[in-house]
């Protein structure tokens, strides 16, 4: 499996680069919380389109802590399950006033303390705004990750662990990167390109 994963790794370098950008537009680590929050079951680009117009309207903490929940359902209604994800966007920035001073915590444990916060944009946060090592299991990591024989669990979590024992720290931030632009462009749901596979010798589905 070691040299499995590694020869995966040095694939995905190769077709997609080292360098790590999010895909969720934001300026301040408080804004990719938000976004991140938004982003449960929805687009990337929807999202974006979303805060293009949210982050002027509401340009701080304070402000969306302040929100009317009927308005903020109304300004996020196009990203799905708007009236959860307004309810803990408008807890999780109180709660950044009153137990964090405003600011965004780095560690995962202060982070899931957070309305509407789980593991996965616990580690968007670490990864992107903290520099630290971090695995960020989406739809897209899941679905790959046990397509490759990674892993084999259809619980995130689970899977974040099962991908921690076997990913060079090193590489745990360009997991959620690299994947995410695999799945897009060749590993796509329901119907992969597995023709125009660079991994299709050493893929357990293909097989």
């Amino acid at each position: 499996m070691k040299e499995r994963i590694a020869e995966i790794l040095k694939r995905m370098e190769g077709q997609y680069g080292s360098d790590l950008y999010c895909y969720l537009d934001y300026y301040t680590p408080w804004q990719l919380l938000v976004a991140t929050i938004m982003s449960a079951q929805c687009t990337d680009a929807r999202v974006n389109a979303v805060t293009k117009v949210l982050f002027v309207k509401y340009p701080t903490v304070e402000a969306l802590a302040n929100a009317d929940f009927d308005e903020l359902s109304e300004d996020i209604h196009s990203v799905g399950f708007f009236h959860n994800k307004a309810r803990n966007i408008i807890a999780c920035c109180r709660k950044l006033i009153t137990d964090f001073g405003g600011e965004v915590p780095s560690t995962v444990e202060e982070l899931t303390s957070l309305p509407g916060v789980g593991r996965k944009t616990a580690n968007v946060i670490r990864s992107y705004v903290f520099n630290e090592p971090s695995i960020v299991v989406d739809t897209h990591v899941l679905r790959i990750s046990n397509k490759l024989g990674l892993v084999k669990t259809s619980d995130p979590v689970k899977a974040e662990f099962a991908l921690m024992k076997i990913v060079p720290k090193e590489y745990w931030s360009y997991v959620n990167h690299w994947f995410i632009a695999f799945g897009r462009t060749i590993c796509k749901a329901p119907t992969p390109k597995c023709e125009e596979c660079y991994l299709r010798d050493i893929c357990k589905h293909s097989k």
